[in-house]
């Protein structure tokens, strides 16, 4: 191999490299869907607050979107189904089941409801 095909392999290796590891990072920091605005032109707080829960505690199993990973699809009508009372959705969260943790000691009541209203409301 003479010394100009060398530097051309060099320069296809030391730039490939870098955009594939760009692309999966910024793949893999795709935010949760933003909250819609309001009748008064403003997000429902809990709804934001409900959006970073998801973010920080869920979104690494079940997806960005909801739509499954790790974790199960929650973005279906399934949850719902499964879960037609909201309370019931966040007693579920707060005890946890097989792969699912317990959230009790790490989210209060309040919280809890929050990301369940976002799953409910802005990933459906």
């Amino acid at each position: 191999m003479d010394a100009m095909s060398l530097s051309r392999r060099r320069r296809k290796t030391r730039f490939g490299v870098p955009v594939v590891a760009v692309a999966l990072l910024l793949g893999a920091c795709a935010g949760a869907p933003e909250v819609p605005v309001g009748p008064d032109g403003r997000p429902d707080p809990v709804l934001l607050e409900g959006r970073q829960i998801y973010q920080v505690r869920c979104q690494s199993c079940h997806g960005s979107n909801g739509g499954g990973g790790r974790g199960p699809n929650i973005q279906s009508d399934q949850v719902v189904t499964a879960y037609p009372d909201p309370a019931d959705q966040e007693a579920f969260v707060a005890a946890g089941k097989g792969q699912m943790p317990a959230y009790a000691e790490r989210l209060t009541a309040a919280e809890i409801a929050a990301v369940v209203r976002y799953t409910r409301e802005v990933l459906r």
